[in-house]
């Protein structure tokens, strides 16, 4: 198998761990609290990173005038983002949340069309479009229909809103990344943001009853914490310098349609007729979203 085949059966790997890390979330949720999931999740994703830094043999340096800039951003990348979304995935479908969360290329195109005065192709914005109709679709097509009365719209609002935040850290973080490996770059993140996090749960996990938490569970945390977080990072960002951002960024589109497929196939979460044409309208605007036009051939 070539070097490239291999990078993207890699990738498709990723696309199915983060698919299947929507339903494993939920599961460890219904033993675990999300506060506490989440301190255990992101200390073994630190420890890991860690060691893959160390065997790197990249150094953690940071430049001069950065200490602000990573600080705000591992605040902004681990503590709000992840926190939001434990918390929205808490109260709604994994396979709702897989869908709404995979909305951030279309919060991508919008806030750098809003705040950076990045140009909109009109695939972008039939995305953006098709993406909000799906939203509006999976809300009101739910038993309740659009009302903050139930759970689980108030869980798709705040995935929404993790969405839109991680749409902000992806845009903020470019220039960084460009004066850091992915490598050191994660690791920092891990060390303000992640450590953040893991401080935020100690209240949470001095009460939790281990003595009711099941091998299951446990092993819900080590998936999420391992592959989700630390192994498919790696694998992600080897993708990007292998076969380029653009080939890499399409495997992602996976992601909304594997988790959506889990959450139904192993959670038996019961979503209705409408909410089913809402999530293929999301998947077409993410794509949507990533297509970009041919350029115009010059004539003589």
């Amino acid at each position: 198998m070539n070097r490239s085949l291999l990078t993207e059966v890699s990738l498709i790997a990723v696309a199915l761990i983060w698919a299947l890390n929507f339903s494993v979330v939920k599961f460890s949720l219904l033993e675990i609290d999300p506060m506490s999931f989440n301190a255990f999740r992101f200390s073994l994703a630190t420890l890991f990173m860690y060691f893959v830094l160390l065997r790197s043999g990249q150094k953690l340096v940071v430049h001069k005038g950065d200490w602000p800039k990573i600080i705000g951003l591992g605040l902004l990348g681990n503590l709000v983002y992840q926190s939001l979304f434990i918390v929205g995935i808490n109260f709604t479908f994994a396979a709702n949340a897989a869908v709404m969360l995979g909305t951030i290329p279309v919060w991508i195109a919008l806030v750098g069309r809003i705040f950076f005065g990045q140009q909109l192709s009109w695939f972008t914005i039939s995305g953006v479009a098709a993406a909000f109709l799906g939203i509006f679709l999976i809300m009101e097509g739910s038993e309740t229909g659009i009302t903050l009365s139930s759970e689980n719209i108030v869980g798709d609002i705040v995935i929404l809103v993790a969405a839109f935040v991680f749409g902000l850290y992806t845009l903020f973080t470019k220039q960084m990344l460009g004066r850091y490996t992915p490598i050191q770059f994660t690791m920092l993140m891990m060390l303000t943001g992640g450590v953040a996090l893991i401080i935020a749960g100690l209240p949470w996990i001095v009460r939790l009853d281990f003595g009711a938490v099941s091998a299951a569970a446990w092993g819900g945390t080590l998936y999420s914490g391992l592959l989700s977080i630390g192994m498919a990072y790696i694998i992600w960002n080897y993708g990007v310098s292998r076969v380029g951002p653009v080939r890499t960024a399409t495997f992602q589109n996976l992601v909304p349609v594997l988790g959506l497929v889990f959450g139904v196939v192993l959670l038996k979460e019961p979503l209705l007729l409408w909410q089913y044409v809402g999530a293929a309208f999301i998947i077409a605007g993410i794509v949507l979203a990533r297509t970009k036009p041919k350029p115009k051939l010059r004539t003589a």
